[in-house]
């Protein structure tokens, strides 16, 4: 639980220093409660979007902040891996979008029913990577200084 809250914080804080967009969703808040603190505190001004359906896709609201981005490419975190992360993702899949899931940000209760998530859904196209690569793969070089606020969050 500890090293997937570190982790996913080191993603919400490399999008921020990449300028990425970011989206985040709650799962029934009203019954399983807010975004954790330790990682609520990194969102600044992005605003939960609450969700019933299992899918972000399925959420209105998420469709349209999602489209709004203007981006093709996701990355992807969360839990549970074979549920809402799994169906997320086959769901953009199949609406062509290029799903890069965070494999080191996502976590089930069970490690089974996480490594056939993991499994499933790279079937389905998805490109499974961690976060340190991820963020590398998009500076491209080791120069400047968004590359140097990355290297300062990954370690």
């Amino acid at each position: 639980r500890e090293q997937l809250f570190e982790n996913t914080k080191k993603a919400i804080l490399g999008a921020r220093a990449l300028q990425l967009p970011l989206l985040c969703t709650e799962q029934v808040p009203d019954k399983l409660g807010p975004t954790v603190p330790e990682l609520a505190e990194h969102l600044g001004d992005v605003q939960p979007i609450a969700k019933r359906a299992f899918s972000c896709a399925g959420d209105a609201g998420f469709n349209a902040a999602l489209e709004a981005t203007g981006r093709r490419q996701v990355l992807l975190c969360g839990i549970e891996t074979h549920i809402c992360v799994y169906q997320t993702a086959r769901d953009l899949i199949g609406r062509s979008y290029q799903v890069h899931l965070l494999a080191d940000a996502v976590s089930s209760r069970n490690a089974t029913n996480r490594a056939v998530a993991l499994e499933t859904m790279r079937s389905l196209g998805a490109r499974l990577t961690t976060v340190e690569m991820a963020l590398f793969e998009m500076l491209g070089v080791a120069e400047g200084e968004v590359f140097r606020q990355v290297s300062r969050i990954v370690k």
